[in-house]
């Protein structure tokens, strides 16, 4: 008899066992820190050996992926750091999900890198399936379809390309003249466009030359590339806390459509489409209310521009939504909507067949996406739909916006956002060089954190982040403004 007792108490423990505690019942309890500074002597000694044949001058530390768990990233000198900033939000359940290692080993991962296909030419027999089970199980509401890209920049320029393509072909009405077809190959008019993609200010899209002409963010990363002489339209700049300053708020959105507006009747109908992240994420975790993209949807369907969503950042499930664009309540879905990151994979979901070009080998490359990463980007949605990660992420943002915001009554936590936006939180603080003070103490607290903006410092942990690592960051966040 003592046998089914003992057998029942276990599976009611199992029950009540965390996400995080199921994937991980060795996770540490706490930060683990050996050195006194991070990086430590052999992740500087490392570190250094690398940038003897790679440039690593942006290197926080070297980390030991290894050994790296669950919420925690180890560095090389066996440091262990609570995560919040996980690879800039690029990890959606932990490091070393046992899941996702399953996935790893399976006969059909081992297919997928060893006779890495060439997609468009020779589809694998299982893409169909790979697909419909994970990245296409996932799709934004209204779109059916996607293209596979190889990062969050290539998703973004493949979304340009099917956006002018779109736009071409709808204005030719037939085959290509002879005359297009030779003034292209000298990058001349009428085979070249002239159409345009209208980004916003602030806004960043990635760091190819398509890409990079959108992004808006930091001077440094578009120094001395050549650029398209692209239009960029304002975002507008909310004060907060947004119930005290709804007056205000309504009057900048209002003013930044207007000039919205007046931008793509200027070019006459050459804007071929305009990208806008939910969250302006490197820019500074720059917000706008649903108003603002309701009326942004609206005016590029009266003038007839795409809508791309970049969601390389703020996709599956950070926001407390699997998109962040659902929190907007837009009158009709997007046109097209671009994801990374979380994903491990890359593409671009839509829905209207005339953005797939009526020719082959116009929207192409070799790899045309990697089926190695669909299969990971399969197992992270199975896995955030089996534990319901987004609600879960929902709920521990409200928890954590909840005490940064009493924290903000004693400290320098300034234009605290990101309420009922998940974990996608941020704030201010006084300047850059308080940030940086700021960002060094936590890390040499045992927290890995990272900012973005000129001043502004976000949270991106992972799916699985529960209440007792919040309260493990929340406590050292407060030791750390104690300090400033």
């Amino acid at each position: 008899m003592l046998r089914p007792i003992k057998h029942l108490r276990s599976i009611r423990a199992k029950r009540f066992l965390s996400t995080c505690e199921s994937y991980f019942p060795d996770e540490p309890k706490a930060p683990i820190l050996k050195t006194s500074t991070i990086p430590g002597p052999k992740s500087e000694q490392l570190n250094n050996e690398l940038g003897e044949i790679f440039d690593n001058r942006a290197t926080y530390f070297v980390s030991d992926y290894y050994n790296s768990k669950g919420n925690y990233i180890s560095d090389a000198d066996g440091n262990y750091l609570l995560d919040v900033y996980a690879q800039i939000s690029s990890i959606a359940l932990g490091y070393n999900n046992p899941e996702l290692i399953k996935t790893a080993k399976s006969d059909e991962m081992t297919n997928a890198l060893i006779n890495r296909p060439a997609l468009a030419c020779f589809p694998s027999t299982d893409y169909a399936t790979i697909l419909n089970e994970g990245i296409l199980s996932a799709a934004p509401k209204g779109m059916n379809k996607v293209w596979t890209a190889l990062s969050g920049s290539d998703a973004n320029e493949t979304a340009y390309k099917a956006a002018f393509m779109y736009h071409h072909t709808k204005r030719r009405n037939g085959d290509f003249s002879a005359e297009e077809l030779e003034s292209v190959m000298n990058n001349e008019l009428p085979g070249a466009s002239d159409m345009v993609i209208l980004s916003f200010d602030k806004g960043f899209h990635g760091r190819l030359f398509g890409s990079l002409s959108t992004t808006r963010s930091k001077a440094i990363h578009k120094l001395d590339i050549p650029a398209f002489n692209w239009p960029k339209a304002p975002f507008p700049s909310l004060k907060y806390p947004l119930n005290e300053f709804e007056a205000e708020n309504r009057q900048e959105e209002d003013k930044c459509l207007q000039e919205f507006e007046s931008i793509i009747k200027s070019y006459n109908g050459k804007v071929a489409a305009m990208i806008i992240e939910p969250v302006q994420s490197e820019g500074g975790d720059n917000h706008a209310t649903p108003y603002f993209f309701q009326q942004l949807r609206k005016i590029t369907q009266d003038n007839d521009v795409l809508m791309i969503v970049d969601e390389v950042q703020t996709g599956v499930g950070a926001s407390g939504k699997l998109w962040a664009h659902e929190h907007f309540d837009l009158p009709s879905p997007p046109d097209m909507v671009t994801f990374s990151k979380k994903f491990q994979a890359a593409g671009f979901y839509f829905s209207n067949p005339e953005l797939q070009p009526n020719q082959p080998y116009r929207q192409f490359n070799t790899w045309c996406g990697d089926p190695s990463k669909a299969l990971i980007a399969k197992t992270i949605y199975q896995e955030v739909v089996k534990h319901d990660l987004v609600n879960k992420t929902a709920s521990i943002g409200n928890y954590l916006f909840s005490n940064l915001k009493s924290l903000a009554e004693k400290y320098p936590i300034l234009n605290l956002r990101g309420e009922n936006f998940g974990t996608f939180i941020a704030w201010d603080c006084k300047d850059a060089n308080e940030r940086g003070k700021l960002l060094l103490s936590l890390r040499n607290k045992g927290i890995n954190i990272g900012g973005c903006g000129d001043y502004s410092i976000r949270l991106r942990p992972p799916l699985v982040f529960e209440q007792k690592h919040a309260d493990i960051f929340l406590s050292a966040l407060e030791d750390a403004l104690k300090e400033l």
